[in-house]
């Protein structure tokens, strides 16, 4: 089984970073939050800053795991097991390199992107307010 680590940024204005596949990519143009598969010998919260580091030019700063979830593309024989995180990095601006677009829009607004199916309960529990990325962060040590 591959595992897979999400990053689930919010800002202090509430709105939430995600980012749109590029056309050339599998499920292309699909909205998805940041992350990737984690390697060998890595650590979860090793992964999620090598993959924030990749894809948005950041240091992790603090994580917290707000929900996993299993689930198994049509087009891919592996199952996945997706580890999603509440996530907040230093700097002060992004700077990504693997999206076709990137968008930072208020929880409400999620369902109106055209997601990765694996993301949908999570989705739904930022949306109606069930899950608040921050106020996990902040509750944390």
């Amino acid at each position: 089984m591959t595992q897979v680590v999400v990053a689930v940024i919010e800002r202090s204005d509430r709105r939430i970073l995600i980012g749109q596949r590029r056309r050339d990519d599998t499920s292309p143009l699909k909205w998805e939050f940041p992350g990737g598969k984690v390697r060998t010998r890595e650590t979860f919260e090793q992964a999620l800053a090598r993959e924030l580091r990749e894809e948005l030019g950041v240091t992790l700063t603090k994580s917290v795991e707000i929900a996993s979830v299993r689930h198994r593309y049509a087009n891919t024989p592996e199952e996945l097991e997706i580890h999603f995180f509440a996530a907040q990095y230093a700097e002060p601006d992004i700077s990504p390199s693997v999206f076709e677009q990137i968008a930072w829009v208020l929880p409400r607004e999620l369902s109106a992107y055209d997601f990765l199916p694996a993301n949908h309960r999570l989705i739904a529990n930022i949306a109606t307010g069930r899950i608040k990325p921050s106020e996990l962060l902040s509750a944390t040590p």
